[in-house]
């Protein structure tokens, strides 16, 4: 399975216009910030998950599978599925995130 959409919104990110496809998609709509090197290991959630970033880098693990996210690309997170998440970039990432 695909967990990642290259490129799927253009850059500059409009937030609304996230908001909007993924509302026409069942999902909510919020904004998370990590500083550089942050790490969130181990999670698993009940829903589906959308994340899209906005600015900086992240490195997912989902289900034992690597995917660096750049600005504008969508990862999909099955629900029940174990992933992590990891700033890497050396500024703070911005990133939209939303459950069905």
């Amino acid at each position: 399975m695909s967990y990642l959409t290259p490129q799927k919104f253009p850059i500059p990110l409009d937030r609304d216009k996230v908001a909007h496809d993924w509302r026409r998609r069942c999902y909510s709509c919020d904004v998370f910030t990590d500083p550089p090197g942050r790490e969130w290991n181990d999670f698993v959630h009940m829903t589906n998950e959308l994340v899209t970033v906005m600015e900086g880098r992240l490195k997912f693990t989902i289900g034992g599978e690597e995917i660096t996210v750049e600005p504008g690309d969508e990862v999909f997170i099955p629900k029940g599925i174990c992933h992590s998440v990891k700033n890497i970039s050396s500024s703070t990432t911005r990133r939209l995130y939303g459950y069905d």
